[in-house]
This record gives structure tokens, sequence and C-alpha cells, in this order.
């Protein structure tokens, strides 16, 4: 009996290939393929619990549509989002379907794969908070959040963003593009390749 008979597999065993010694092989995997909703403001991370779930849980022949249209929100939910979205096996498709600002950038960035529809705009910023406590304390929660973010936005910006680029924005400055903009930087800086594939590359 062939082994292979029992995974599934079929060989091709066309006598051209057998004696170039290659043999195809193929297998048909089921494809599930999920689409989320990110839509208003990004809120606390309960409300997130099914997205966080169906994330870890995928296999790697599920296709994940996260679909934006957020002004941002709340930051520990957004890294939620896209800690999850790194560590699930599936493969992740970012589609930017009309704004993505702040937060919500950085997770339209984190995608296996990103789709750009016209008359979009991305906007990166940064951080804005309420600090509460002593003024040293104060201080201290600064200097912490300000290092924090200055990482989370170098790993998860760079290459789509220059490294002064990243930097005028932890100054103060709004770095705004539109469809056309965001196009181009992901055809120069590759950035929908920069992860390896974990499903099968099919379009929605």
């Amino acid at each position: 009996m062939d082994p292979n008979a029992s995974r599934g597999q079929q060989p091709d065993t066309d006598d051209d290939q057998v004696s170039s010694g290659l043999i195809r092989y193929e297998r048909q995997m089921p494809i599930r393929q999920i689409s989320y909703y990110l839509s208003g403001e990004i809120r606390e991370p309960q409300r997130y619990t099914e997205l966080f779930y169906t994330l870890r849980s995928a296999s790697d022949t599920d296709l994940i549509y996260l679909h934006i249209n957020s002004p941002g929100g709340d930051f520990d939910t957004g890294l939620q989002i896209i800690n999850n979205m790194q560590a699930s096996p599936a493969r992740v498709v970012t589609v930017l379907e009309a704004r993505a600002y702040s937060m919500a950038a950085m997770i339209f960035l984190t995608g296996d794969e990103l789709v750009v529809h016209d008359n979009c705009q991305l906007m990166f910023h940064i951080y804005s908070g309420n600090f509460a406590g002593k003024g040293n304390e104060q201080q201290a929660q600064v200097l912490a959040l300000s290092s924090w973010f200055e990482k989370v936005m170098s790993r998860i910006c760079t290459p789509f963003l220059t490294s002064s680029e990243v930097d005028k924005v932890l100054k103060g400055t709004d770095l705004w593009m539109d469809s056309d903009e965001i196009r181009r930087r992901l055809a120069r800086s590759q950035h929908g390749t920069r992860r390896m594939p974990k499903g099968g590359g099919v379009k929605e």
C-alpha cells in the first residue's frame, strides 16, 4: 500500500518525471475564510475576545480578513490585537476600507497581506493619555510610556515609515497619507511580504 495515500497525497508517476527524478505530490486542504470588521473607536479589550480566540485557535490553512475603518483608540487593546495577529497560525489580511488612524494604522500594518481600497487614509501620531498621582509618579509614567511607545512604533511601522518619519511622529508631528501614497510605500518596502505566508494566498 502506498503510504502517501493515507495522507491524502497522490504521486504523479509520469514516466518522464520518474526518469528525471522529479515526482509531483498534491494535497488538497480545506480553507476556512473568516471576516471581522474593526469599525469605529477601539474600545476596552473585553469587546474583542472573540477575535482574540479566533486568531489564537485558527489553523495554518485559515484565512482571516480584518476590515478596518477606525480613528484608533485604546493603546492596550490595539497591542493585544497586534500580538494575537502575530501569534496566529492563520494568514491575516488587513483591508483598509476608509481610514485607519493612530492605533488602527499600526494594526493595519501588522497584516500578512495588506489591501488598500481607493479614497482611504492612514494617520500616525504620538500617544495621548491621562496620568494620575504625585508629580514624580506622573513623570515616571510618561518616561516609561514614551520608551514603550517608541519601541512599538519602530517595530511595527518600519520600513513602511522611515526612521526620520518615526522620529518626527515621536516629537509630535501628525503624518497623513492617502491611498496612492500608501500603495507607493507598500511597493517600495515590500511590506506585504515581510512575514512568511501562513496560508494559501487566497484572495477574497
